[in-house]
């Protein structure tokens, strides 16, 4: 294989390099290259590319760059935004369940209140004095006028935005009308009632249980138990 000698001067002083023909013609072809390349990228830049090959170039060249700008996420960012939605959910899932619980003890204090109604309404207009003993007698339909209770509230252990609401006779079952003789032909009435309502999953649903009498007070207990028929350990709702 034949060399050739590469004479120059580099920093002042004279040297000498001896190199196969083949590397010297690397070389040349890289050196062209590169000068080819670079006037088609001034070229691209005017926008004075007029032949076919430098519009090839040119796209080749457009490619490169586009391809060298790409940017992506690295695994350190995307742990980051992980932990940051990590962080979030942490704080706004108890403020959510809190929430949701609120609106079910709402709704389950507006249903012990509808009864509490209910009730009064049914001993005074057609109970003869006495109190309707189950949700069902308080949803029958009287001979003239309309059920005394909304049909979601009128059956036994129903279940109503995540609580469970029950009627039953209170501490006095005397009855005090015959159920023929009340205007719906309900069951007989009786002296006192027992309306009460529990979360479904205490601590998930709701937090405290409620109850109440033929005396109209709305009783709670924040354990979430049911409250006993004599009212005893709750406290009155404020």
């Amino acid at each position: 294989m034949s060399a050739l000698v590469i004479s120059g001067v580099r920093g002042g002083r004279p040297m000498r390099t001896v190199v196969s023909r083949t590397e010297a013609n690397h070389a040349l072809v890289g050196t062209s290259f590169a000068r080819e390349l670079g006037s088609v990228g001034r070229r691209c830049h005017r926008g004075k590319s007029s032949r076919g090959g430098v519009n090839e170039i040119c796209a080749l060249r457009h490619d490169h760059m586009r391809i060298q700008d790409t940017k992506g996420f690295t695994l350190i960012e995307l742990l980051m935004v992980v932990a940051i939605i990590g962080i979030i959910a942490a704080i706004a899932v108890p403020q959510l369940l809190r929430a949701r619980q609120s609106s079910n003890e709402a709704s389950a204090i507006g249903s012990i209140r509808a009864i509490a109604s209910a009730e009064a309404a049914y001993a005074a207009s057609c109970g003869g004095g006495g109190y309707a003993p189950t949700l069902e007698d308080l949803a029958l339909v009287p001979a003239v006028g309309a059920a005394f209770i909304n049909l979601d509230l009128g059956v036994t252990n129903v279940t109503k935005s995540g609580y469970t609401v029950n009627l039953a006779p209170g501490t006095d079952v005397t009855v005090m009308t015959l159920g023929a003789d009340t205007c719906n032909a309900g069951a007989d009435t009786v002296a006192t009632f027992y309306a009460h309502a529990e979360p479904v999953q205490v601590g998930g649903t709701g937090q405290r249980s409620f109850a109440t009498d033929q005396r109209g007070t709305i009783f709670q207990l924040a354990t979430g138990a049911v409250i006993p028929i004599t009212m005893a350990g709750a406290t009155t709702l404020q």
